[in-house]
């Protein structure tokens, strides 16, 4: 793999990664318009362990509050809202958790075809235009409640569906339930958080039992750029969202879809 392809794949996977457009459909288009081999499991790993560390770096001050308080409230049963937001990001995170590993084996290959992920691309980027401009509220992440959050968690799960977009599926359900533009963004970066882990945790039990050898340059390149994209992505989508909305990324996805089917129909 040359430093090219691993500059273009990690700035991809960490700009793609928390915007609502399906960072599975750039990475399976980008090796198709550029015949470039696969890029193995190792550099996998490493595109997401930076995509983690920007989303971990960039909510640190959010992230020791929620996890200071939710310690308390294991012991005073009495939550405030930063240990309330973190109960909200554990619970949110079991859907999708049962629907992995119900679905693996189907979402690794019969619903790899670039044609569901075109369908995925178009019918959810639409669902995600109409939450904007029907439904978009005042709400903030700390105004949610249990039935919230389990109904953002299922949706988070329909991200198996490849094209959908996790970050762009959780945002329309909360758009949906009222939330603002920015605070349905936040809780869905923060909800990324778990489902990151656990999708390292699964690649690297992988890692371990492959055979293939592992080019540590590029693994450190791939950590770093993934982050560095991914970081400076969350900051100024958060930065924009509220004057940009939604639009936008409905229209690439849309296009996106089309060009999918186009070239693999």
């Amino acid at each position: 793999m040359d430093w090219l392809q691993v500059f273009v794949l990690s700035v991809v996977q960490g700009i793609t990664e928390f915007l609502p457009v399906s960072s599975s459909a750039h990475l399976i288009l980008v090796p198709v318009m550029t015949a470039w081999d696969d890029q193995g499991l190792a550099f996998d790993v490493a595109l997401h362990l930076g995509s983690l560390l920007a989303v971990v770096l960039y909510f640190r001050h959010d992230l020791i509050a929620m996890t200071r308080s939710w310690t308390v409230s294991l012991a005073t049963r009495k939550p405030d809202q930063d240990a309330k937001l973190a109960w909200a990001v554990l619970l949110g995170t079991i859907p999708v958790g049962l629907a992995g590993l119900a679905f693996k084996d189907t979402i690794e290959t019969v619903l790899r075809s670039p044609l569901y992920l075109a369908a995925g691309l178009i019918v959810f980027g639409l669902l995600l235009g109409w939450a904007d401009w029907r439904h978009r509220g005042t709400r903030t992440e700390h105004q949610m409640n249990w039935k919230d959050v389990l109904m953002i968690g299922c949706a988070q799960a329909l991200a198996l569906f490849p094209g959908t977009s996790r970050s762009g599926i959780t945002i329309t359900a909360a758009l949906m339930l009222g939330m603002s533009r920015e605070s349905a963004a936040r809780f869905s970066f923060l909800l990324s958080i778990p489902v990151i882990v656990l999708a390292c945790g699964l690649q690297i039990l992988s890692l371990i039992e492959s055979p293939e050898p592992v080019y540590w340059g590029s693994v450190l390149a791939g950590i770093a750029l993934s982050g560095l994209s991914a970081y400076l992505c969350i900051h100024y989508f958060l930065a924009f969202i509220k004057r940009i909305g939604m639009m936008p990324f409905v229209a690439y996805r849309i296009v996106l879809g089309v060009v999918l089917i186009w070239v693999f129909a």
